[in-house]
């Protein structure tokens, strides 16, 4: 009988132990709320299992627009970690979430609240007073800066080290997945042969440099280039005309022109007076692409491309925004793929 009791007693104590664990393994996993859906992918691959990751937008959404719902006011009352685009992206809505949350570690200078905005390089940043006659101008520059790989890369860089200080148990986790996705992303960029050769450090130098293409010339390797950048050195200074200018950042990594948008200023819908200026400036560039994302209205690029002949490419400029761009790699790849297959249509 007491052997029984004793045994029984065991049972109980293990259970509590294994129970207890899971409390505290559980209570050491983070939840980390992003506000878009690139952000969430990137800190994903930074975290793996050692954090919950959810985010505010949806990806099929205008980020500009998203309405500051209650259950995001719970979402971040919850969090342990906020992550924003920053530059004002979020500034019709992240304001409201985070004061109604009342949660003192994600507020806006907390520790818990990560702005990776802070170390990417910026464009279309106003030289003068910004004012609403100028549309919907953001004056710490254009947002739309994860359209750039490199910026994907200082984001991610950005986001492991923030999270390696506020939770330094898991910094080789972090900065350990921190290689492996510079890493993909290097690969994708330039083509694993010259990544193997130069590594992706010098590759990204030489470029910002404007020095790729003369080394590679130089020694021999031109052949070897491959990659998103590979897809897209062959139309080099063509032009592209964009529904709203979230793709800056994409046309000047990869040397694209865009000579206009068809709304006439950032946030205005397009009228019939600037139409027919696009279409004046598509037909004297010979503009053969026309790029806007999916809840855009497509009508005036409709009208530019049965009056010019332009193609309209319809494609997503975040994470989620189609089935095929599932991850910030896939969202890249996606639009690369896209654009440089309706560039070399002539």
């Amino acid at each position: 009988m007491r052997s029984k009791i004793i045994q029984s007693v065991m049972v109980i104590f293990l259970f509590l132990a294994g129970f207890s664990g899971a409390s505290a393994e559980e209570a050491d996993r983070p939840t980390i709320l992003a506000t878009t859906t690139d952000l969430a992918d990137i800190t994903r691959r930074i975290t793996g299992d050692k954090a919950v990751v959810t985010s505010i937008a949806s990806g099929k959404e205008d980020p500009h627009f998203i309405t500051a719902r209650p259950g995001f006011i719970v979402q971040a009352r919850e969090a342990d970690v906020w992550i924003r685009i920053g530059m004002e992206l979020e500034v019709g809505w992240e304001d409201p979430i985070l004061r109604d949350s009342r949660n003192r570690k994600i507020q806006e200078g907390a520790g818990g609240h990560i702005d990776v905005s802070e170390q990417v390089l910026k464009l279309d940043v106003p030289k003068e007073r910004v004012t609403r006659d100028m549309g919907d101008v953001h004056p710490a520059g254009n947002p739309h800066y994860w359209l750039d790989p490199l910026n994907g890369r200082i984001m991610a860089q950005t986001i492991a080290d923030r999270l390696s200080d506020l939770y330094p148990r898991h910094r080789d986790v972090f900065q350990g997945n921190l290689q492996a996705f510079r890493d993909a992303l290097d690969f994708r960029m330039f083509g694993e042969s010259l990544v193997g050769r130069y590594g992706g450090a010098r590759l990204w130098k030489l470029l910002l440099e404007g020095a790729l293409m003369k080394t590679l010339d130089a020694d021999g390797c031109l052949h070897e280039l491959g990659g998103w950048y590979g897809m897209l050195v062959p139309y080099r200074g063509r032009s592209i005309v964009t529904y709203h200018r979230s793709w800056v950042y994409l046309a000047e990594r990869f040397h694209l022109k865009l000579p206009m948008e068809l709304e006439p200023k950032p946030g205005i819908p397009p009228s019939s007076r600037h139409l027919a200026r696009v279409m004046e400036t598509v037909t004297r560039e010979k503009v053969r692409v026309i790029l806007q994302e999916p809840f855009y209205s497509r009508k005036a690029a409709d009208f530019i491309s049965e009056n010019t002949g332009a193609t309209v490419l319809i494609l997503p400029n975040t994470v989620n925004g189609t089935p095929e761009a599932c991850s910030y790699l896939e969202l890249i790849d996606l639009v690369v793929r896209d654009l440089s297959g309706a560039l070399e249509i002539e």
